[in-house]
């Protein structure tokens, strides 16, 4: 694994897009911190740090989609998560609307697509985000159950309109920068755009996981509740092992279709005749139907609670309160949305009749059954009992960090990392990276990450140079001046606190 990161430094190309990466993420990280104008974020603090254990969903798990952007009160406080959204609607459409389907299917209809969701993504921003402020300014504690302003003061500290119409304008202008930020990242990074801003986000929140797992173990006898000790210490670290492997073994699992070519004469060489096997993944879907689920259940549950601390309607918060994080509710709407959206995303993107078609002007044949309709349907069932197997996986997962946090005690910023959202976004979306970083890799006659001892180097390595790094740098010097210009910015503000 380290000699497949030193390769990756070795290549020009593949080092300038991990640079570029990186730079882009710092610089979302940074937006992930600076306040609307208008917005006091310590109230927000002080009572998250009351609420630390909370999952609530505006709380725990839409903090955890932001990176901490949210309970910051940041300019990028709504995170990409109206995009995700826009997506996801059109999707749908997509799948019941035929005009939407015969756009898809154009030559352009990709660009045509993106374009419509930038326009949805921005009147989704435009809703979230009046309705997000008006709720801050005139109930909050609607948004945070159990804030009180008399206790943590008030969150807005300046005239309602201008708040009203600044922070609108800088919440909707942030989102589009992350979206621009993901589609950069897509086109001259390492693939992957707007999920390494959700994973950047999520994974932003391990340093203070693992304090909390240390003041855990380190609290005195006499304190509020006992510290754990050492076994329970070695079971948590097992769990944790166990529970990313399996996520890492079911994401690769695939089962192997045999498919036999049949020979034929073409001029005077005789082809095919070879064995080779189809593969289809039990989690074909990978970890878009957790996002969809999570995005589809958190975007209503956020309208009426915005629309409750908008204007005081008890209606709205009740529903609200019905599908927050940690409800009855809640748990079985989600869960059946995973399902759900497994078997949406395998049908839109798997097609067995084109396969088998593919298949039967090849030559192929799959042993025992006829080419054509029968192997289509044959590869359907198949998918479809992976995919069922794969979607139980999903959800069994999905929903024990909850299980971990009320049974055994845990934090659930602690416990988040024992699977869940979080965890299987960041688990799928770091294996596609290397994935892609790896075909590069292998191109070149590299070992990549994934496999081990497949391909080695022929010729000679290249070696480190640091001179063309400091010229690959110099390509980027705009991205790398506005890195430093922050850096200076963020010592002068430490210092003057």
């Amino acid at each position: 694994m380290f000699s497949a990161f030193l390769n990756c430094l070795k290549i020009q190309e593949l080092r300038n897009k991990i640079v570029f990466t990186f730079s882009v993420l710092f610089i979302a990280r940074i937006g992930a911190s600076i306040p609307l104008p208008g917005l006091d974020p310590k109230p927000l603090h002080d009572f998250f740090m009351t609420q630390r254990g909370s999952g609530s969903s505006l709380v725990g798990m839409y903090n955890m989609f932001t990176g901490g952007a949210f309970l910051k009160g940041a300019i990028f406080g709504l995170g990409v998560m109206p995009y995700i959204s826009a997506s996801i609607i059109l999707q749908l459409l997509a799948a019941v609307a035929p005009s939407i389907a015969r756009i898809q299917r154009e030559q352009n209809g990709r660009q045509r697509i993106a374009q419509y969701t930038r326009y949805l993504t921005l009147a989704i921003c435009l809703i979230q985000g009046i309705l997000l402020v008006l709720a801050l300014s005139n109930y909050p504690e609607k948004i945070f159950p159990g804030f009180d302003r008399s206790v943590y003061g008030d969150i807005v500290v300046m005239g309602r309109g201008w708040f009203l119409l600044n922070s609108t304008i800088i919440l909707t202008a942030g989102t589009m920068i992350l979206t621009w930020f993901g589609d950069r990242i897509t086109q001259l990074g390492v693939g992957n755009g707007v999920s390494l801003l959700i994973t950047a986000g999520i994974l932003s929140s391990l340093p203070g996981a693992v304090m909390q797992v240390f003041e855990m173990f380190t609290r005195p006898i006499g304190a509020e509740s006992a510290a754990m000790g050492v076994p329970h210490l070695l079971l948590m670290l097992i769990l944790l092992v166990v529970v990313i492997y399996s996520m890492v073994a079911v994401t690769q699992a695939t089962r192997k279709i045999p498919v036999q070519y049949a020979r034929r004469v073409v001029g005077r060489k005789m082809m095919g005749g070879q064995n080779s096997f189809l593969p289809l993944k039990v989690n074909y879907a990978g970890v878009m139907p957790v996002i969809f689920a999570s995005t589809l259940i958190m975007f209503p549950q956020q309208i009426f609670t915005y629309i409750a601390g908008a204007w005081n309607v008890p209606f709205c918060a009740r529903i609200a309160n019905a599908l927050m994080h940690g409800s009855t509710m809640f748990y079985i709407i989600y869960g059946v949305l995973i399902l759900c959206f497994s078997y949406f995303w395998v049908s839109i993107m798997f097609k067995p009749m084109q396969i088998a078609e593919d298949l039967k002007k090849s030559g192929g044949y799959i042993p025992g059954i006829r080419p054509g309709n029968d192997t289509a349907d044959f590869l359907d069932f198949s998918m479809t009992r992976l995919t069922l197997a794969g979607a139980i996986f999903l959800t069994i997962v999905a929903l024990l960090p909850d299980l971990i946090s009320i049974y055994f005690g845990i934090p659930y910023t602690i416990s988040m990392f024992f699977g869940g959202t979080g965890t299987l976004i960041t688990v799928g979306v770091i294996l596609d990276t290397m994935r892609q970083m790896e075909v590069q890799l292998l191109e070149r006659n590299y070992d990549g990450f994934l496999q081990k001892g497949k391909v080695r180097t022929r010729g000679t390595r290249d070696r480190f140079n640091f001179a063309e790094l400091v010229e690959s740098c110099k390509k980027i010097k705009i991205v790398l001046l506005v890195l430093g210009c922050l850096l200076i910015i963020g010592f002068i503000s430490l210092l003057l606190k």
